[in-house]
């Protein structure tokens, strides 16, 4: 990854934004919509303990100096279509409160990122954001159902995989909630899945094999197999390299081998 995509929360905090006109008024309501203090003085911001900072000045000597001296206090800065002097960028948001997904390319072009969010948008339902509340305010009992966590997790993939009772692409997931998790089955059962790797090129997994990747606790595998294929993994699944001669862990266990 060129980045690394993290949620920053801003309410009540101050955020520096410099600058005038049509560049700098996007970035004043992005950070008043997400319940950041809007300071227009950089002195003030650095005294106030901002740590974050928006430049859009029309000049770009304006824009690099102000970056420096930024930078030097101690702040992260994003300057306005200047991707090689920010130290973030701000990706294209698709909200469904509180579901938050940000399309970004890394600076690379926000109108390839626009367009990616354009046609999510279409893809989730408008009450997306309602399945997200039902599923904190039942965290508790989906937890006195499902105690482990591993089996709490395979329950929840179960029921929000594609044609799952709570698949959120289906609008009125959070409805279904009381249903599914009294009717849920249990998910105690480890299982061992191993498939055959015929291509270093991610893309040519198959749909199976993907979603195999994305659910496992554990993915053991020669050690030839790309990262890139590794990578479709969960980050926090459990790596291990074949021959392995240890305990055999516990869940969803994927074997990777090479052809």
């Amino acid at each position: 990854m060129r980045s690394l995509p993290l949620f920053h929360r801003i309410t009540g905090q101050p955020v520096i934004v410099l600058g005038e006109g049509e560049m700098a008024e996007p970035k004043r309501r992005l950070v008043e919509r997400a319940g950041g203090r809007v300071i227009t003085d950089m002195q003030e911001g650095v005294d106030e303990g901002a740590r974050l900072a928006f430049v859009a000045h029309d000049d770009a000597r304006m824009c690099e100096g102000d970056a420096i001296r930024l930078r030097c206090a101690g702040l992260l800065v994003n300057v306005v279509d200047r991707p090689d002097l920010c130290d973030f960028t701000t990706p294209s948001l698709l909200e469904r409160d509180p579901v938050l997904i940000a399309v970004g390319t890394s600076g690379a072009s926000a109108g390839l990122a626009k367009q990616l969010r354009l046609r999510l948008e279409r893809l989730l339902p408008a009450d997306l954001g309602n399945l997200a509340e039902k599923l904190s305010t039942m965290r508790g009992a989906i937890k006195a159902r499902f105690p482990e966590m591993g089996e709490r997790r395979r329950a929840l993939d179960a029921a929000l995989g594609e044609g799952g009772p709570l698949d959120p692409l289906s609008a009125g997931g959070a409805g279904r909630m009381e249903a599914w998790l009294e009717g849920a089955q249990d998910q105690s059962a480890n299982a061992s899945v191993a498939f055959t790797l015929q291509s270093d090129d991610p893309e040519d997994l198959t749909i199976r094999q993907s979603r195999l990747l994305g659910s496992a606790d554990a993915v053991i595998a020669d050690k030839a197999v790309p990262d890139a294929i590794l990578d479709r993994a969960r980050a926090d699944a459990q790596r291990l390299t074949l021959p392995h001669d240890g305990p055999v862990p516990s869940g969803l266990v994927i074997i990777i081998k090479r052809a």
